[in-house]
């Protein structure tokens, strides 16, 4: 494969750096709303739940798609390529792990708040569904994040010898 020359890599870099930034600040921005708002009435706790299904779909998704198709870019066009060194393996990992654990798992929680608090109000926190699906929802995006911000981390210090 052609290789990318200098000037095409940086612009590649700004771009992915960019997705990173829509999906960690995503993902920390829905950590900090669950955390430091408490809606007092259905229509709060709708408009809360549609805030958060918001920011997942146009912050969230999309910097997670982006980083896989600059991630794509960079593994295919330039000397870095997909197992070739262990971090960038490893941050292959994490980032199909992390888009298909949001698609079946995270994102499916969190798109059944508003329905649910639409219908109910304020006692969808009484609901064993609702609470079932803000809970799972809440704790594993912890996870999920953590491992984002990781793969931010790898990707600075490049810890790992090549293979």
């Amino acid at each position: 494969m052609p290789k990318m020359n200098t000037s095409s890599q940086k612009v590649l870099k700004i771009t992915h750096l960019f997705f990173v930034c829509l999906w960690v600040g995503g993902a920390i921005t829905l950590a900090l709303l669950k955390l430091g708002v408490h809606p007092d009435n259905g229509s709060a706790l709708h408009g809360f739940d549609l805030t958060r299904t918001f920011i997942d779909d146009f912050i969230v998704i999309p910097g997670a798609v982006g980083c896989l198709l600059t991630g794509l870019v960079y593994s295919i066009f330039t000397g870095f390529g997909f197992f070739k060194l262990r971090w960038v393996a490893v941050k292959w990992v994490i980032t199909i792990a992390g888009i298909l654990f949001g698609t079946f798992w995270l994102g499916p929680w969190l798109n059944s708040l508003p329905p649910l608090s639409k219908q109910l109000g304020m006692e969808a926190l009484n609901n064993p569904a609702y609470n079932y699906a803000a809970s799972m929802n809440f704790s594993w995006s912890l996870v999920q994040m953590s491992s984002i911000l990781f793969a931010v981390v790898i990707s600075v210090l490049k810890p790992w010898k090549n293979k």
